[in-house]
């Protein structure tokens, strides 16, 4: 009997090369929604989140400023400022490779989920654009007046990412053994070891350790392309052998099924 598959794809430095809520901010900033030094701290934050990744203490102080910043904000309002931005600001920021792979997924009839730490507000769309299964990500709580309340009613990160990625096998009849998640992150090795085929995707120092202790292939991903220009040539896009490896090996697994 044939089992459903799924493939887990975080978002930030995994499909995309920027955290996506630090790409966001400069619109944010236009709109009246965020301070100047606000702003400058953000792109210091994503400075050290490229350079050294993202462990459980810097994502819980970035927690706690987004929260800090963002309450208050009507919900409605940033909804409808991520539609008219979205395009424009995060699909030039996609990796083609992750792009290569998540098209792949699909037409090997795999579910493919972006899980990730940012909001909903932004990952749900952006997931949309993407054309894939659904998405798993933060969620804020919202008062009665629709405006942020600078609580979090689901956190996204380290084990609550695994736990909603097994509610997510269970209601839809996902076999997790045969199922793939790809990450750049520490933070992640619980959504990693979830699935029975780990990937690493341009790893921090901390999950290449992992990777290696656990002979997890790692990927790396460098090169951008927007999935609606029509004209992928214009970036350079070269498959890697890493990633040729994956796509041998989903071909390989799908025989089996």
């Amino acid at each position: 009997m044939d089992c459903v598959r799924a493939a887990f794809f975080d978002l930030d430095k995994t499909v995309i090369a920027k955290a996506s809520m630090v790409a966001l901010g400069p619109e944010f900033h236009a709109r009246g929604l965020l301070r100047r030094r606000t702003l400058i701290r953000g792109v210091f934050l994503q400075i050290l989140f490229l350079r050294f990744g993202a462990s459980e203490e810097r994502l819980a102080k970035i927690r706690r400023s987004v929260l800090k910043i963002t309450k208050g904000w009507d919900h409605d309002e940033v909804r409808t400022l991520v539609a008219e931005t979205l395009n424009e600001i995060m699909e030039p920021l996609i990796y083609s490779e992750a792009l290569e792979l998540i098209r792949h997924h699909q037409d090997s009839g795999d579910e493919v989920w972006l899980v990730s730490t940012s909001p909903a507000e932004i990952v749900e769309p952006f997931a949309e654009i993407l054309g894939i299964t659904g998405s798993i990500s933060s969620k804020a709580m919202i008062d009665e007046n629709g405006k942020f309340t600078g609580e979090m009613e689901f956190y996204a990160v380290g084990d609550n990412k695994a736990l909603a990625m097994h509610e997510v096998a269970r209601d839809r009849g996902i076999n997790m053994s045969e199922s793939f998640a790809y990450s750049d992150s520490e933070t992640d090795i619980p959504m990693l070891m979830a699935v029975g085929h780990p990937f690493a995707v341009n790893p921090d120092r901390a999950l290449t350790r992992v990777a290696h202790d656990n002979a997890w292939p790692i990927l790396s991903f460098t090169h951008k392309v927007r999935p609606h220009d029509g004209h992928r040539g214009r970036t350079p896009f070269v498959v890697s052998a890493a990633v040729l490896g994956v796509l041998a090996l989903i071909g390989r697994s799908q025989s089996k099924r």
